[in-house]
């Protein structure tokens, strides 16, 4: 039986032509099924874990704008804070292990910590980003490529 998004379009094609069973179109919709499936999971996937590296990120290194604070208390704070990230990440993980496998999973996650880490340190700690961290980080995102390459 079909997927919902294939069923769907498999149900509208009645009305254009007559499919029969078995035919390249009913294939056809079952690859255009995969394919939703897999870019819906990767898609989920990626928007959760950029959430979540936002409070990560924050979570992390927003306590240095605050230095006087107690160390204590930006360590309950920053606890707190990742509470909302694991609450994010977690889910990511398991809707994204549907398609990628743990290489592939911290491989993004690595490459979407970098996006999202590159802006807090230029517009909230207002550091100057240079040109030797925009080459490290083309290295990493050279590593995405190699991890998801089909060989």
């Amino acid at each position: 039986m079909l997927n919902s998004p294939g069923r769907t379009l498999y149900l509208l094609g009645l009305f254009f032509f007559e499919p029969f069973p078995n035919t390249s179109i009913e294939k056809d919709f079952r690859i255009l099924d995969s394919f939703i499936a897999k870019s819906g999971c990767m898609l989920t996937t990626i928007f959760l874990l950029f959430v979540s590296n936002i409070f990560m990120t924050y979570a992390w290194y927003g306590h240095l704008r605050q230095q006087e604070m107690p160390l204590i208390k930006a360590i309950l704070i920053s606890w707190g804070i990742a509470f909302f990230e694991y609450s994010l990440m977690i889910p990511a993980n398991r809707i994204g292990y549907k398609t990628m496998n743990a290489f592939e999973l911290k491989t993004i996650q690595e490459a979407i910590t970098l996006v999202v880490f590159t802006g807090f340190p230029v517009f909230v700690l207002k550091e100057k980003l240079t040109w030797n961290y925009l080459v490290g980080f083309a290295f990493i995102f050279l590593a995405v490529f190699f991890i998801f390459k089909k060989w």
